[in-house]
């Protein structure tokens, strides 16, 4: 991680300072990083897609059973 230090000069204003550190950032980097890095998802684990997987398995298996048994209808289809 970057750290951005700004320290004071003799006879500088605060807005003087705050118009450095702000410059200093931006020339950094870190927002544009920080921005990219928003959206982005870790990759699951694969003991975590095991599990996803074996329970929507599960569930396909047990929709079926019921299907068999007549409690659920079966989807329409629509074709064109």
């Amino acid at each position: 991680m970057i750290q951005v230090e700004v320290t004071k000069n003799n006879n500088e204003t605060s807005s003087s300072i705050i118009r450095r550190f702000t410059k200093r950032v931006q020339e950094s980097g870190i927002i544009r990083r920080a921005k990219s890095l928003r959206y982005n998802e870790r990759a699951k684990s694969s003991y975590v897609k095991k599990k996803k997987t074996l329970k929507r398995l599960a569930k396909r298996s047990e929709t079926a059973r019921l299907r068999r048994l007549g409690k659920i209808e079966d989807a329409p289809t629509y074709r064109k």
